[in-house]
């Protein structure tokens, strides 16, 4: 039995304000500040690009936080346009290295990344989100131990980044330090409770076999966001797991309703009504199963042992 699992996006959004000056407007204020939306960041910087109202760092920040909106709604070409021209005018401006590194990451180009990252840390090596951004982009390539030393590095500079923790403690994950692991995410609950923080530590605890954890943690997640499919899937697992099959079916019906568009939930649903002796429901489920996800193989099995296919 198998089900898809969500882990913790790694990559941390970087909302770096431009040089401070006494000037400024509305458009200004949007541009550079922490609580805009990435629509309300990208036409507030425009407005200050297009009047020509700044120039110089400042005219350079607009580029830069411009470039972070875009990046935000994954318009990446248009968003290294804007941090191409803003380290042209800026070329001793972290701000835009360490946006542009985090659009090369989004492409996959996680050589480039680094090499922003890199640029970035060197011109500020007091930009924490710099060292996180680096060993997410470490991560990716496979480098478990540049990951570990970025990440570490990024929590000492701040102790109280959750995501870094996050993002440390995935690390720890992916390399079986199950205590490591623990306390990060542990950590990252402290400080800022949410769906992933539960879910992955969660995940350490069912893959530690310690369901009852686990099933807590899940049940975290769906006291936090009662409409995402993710904990009730999440906990429905442990529940057959636990074999309690009726437990199952009743998350992943909730499941189902908040993510139809789930194999696996379909699948393990119907492996739980197979298991309560509903062949006719068991089929049904199986069936929807494999019409979103033809090759999985737990589903065809079951539903040779039925008789259905």
């Amino acid at each position: 039995m198998r089900v898809r699992f969500s882990l913790m996006v790694l990559l941390a959004a970087l909302t770096s304000t431009a040089p401070a000056a006494a000037e400024g407007g509305p458009a200004w204020d949007a541009c550079v500040g922490l609580n805009s939306t990435p629509e309300q960041r990208v036409e507030a910087c425009s407005t200050v690009i297009e009047t020509k109202s700044e120039s110089g760092h400042r005219l350079a920040g607009a580029y830069c936080n411009r470039g972070h909106g875009l990046t935000e709604k994954r318009e990446l070409d248009a968003a290294l346009s804007d941090l191409d021209e803003a380290i042209r005018l800026a070329p001793d401006y972290a701000c835009p290295h360490n946006n542009r590194g985090r659009v090369y990451s989004f492409k996959r180009d996680y050589d480039r990344a680094i090499a922003d990252y890199d640029e970035a840390i060197k011109l500020d090596p007091s930009l924490t989100l710099a060292y996180n951004n680096r060993g997410e982009s470490r991560f990716n390539k496979g480098d478990l131990d540049g990951a570990l030393a970025d990440f570490d590095t990024a929590i000492k500079r701040n102790p109280n980044y959750a995501l870094a923790y996050s993002n440390r403690g995935l690390v720890y994950y992916r390399k079986h330090d199950t205590a490591h692991a623990l306390a990060d995410y542990s950590m990252r609950i402290k400080l800022a409770p949410d769906l992933l923080a539960y879910i992955d530590r969660g995940n350490v605890y069912r893959d530690s076999e310690q369901l009852d954890r686990a099933a807590a943690d899940y049940g975290e997640a769906i006291r936090l966001a009662p409409t995402d499919a993710r904990g009730w899937r999440n906990r429905g697992l442990i529940r057959l797991f636990q074999g309690n099959y009726k437990g199952g079916v009743s998350d992943y019906d909730k499941a189902l309703q908040y993510d139809p568009s789930d194999a696996f939930s379909w699948n393990n649903r119907g492996q739980a009504k197979m298991r309560l002796g509903d062949k006719l429901g068991a089929i049904g489920d199986l069936k929807k199963a494999l019409e979103l996800k033809p090759d999985l193989e737990s589903a065809q099995d079951s539903l040779r042992k039925l008789g259905a296919l």
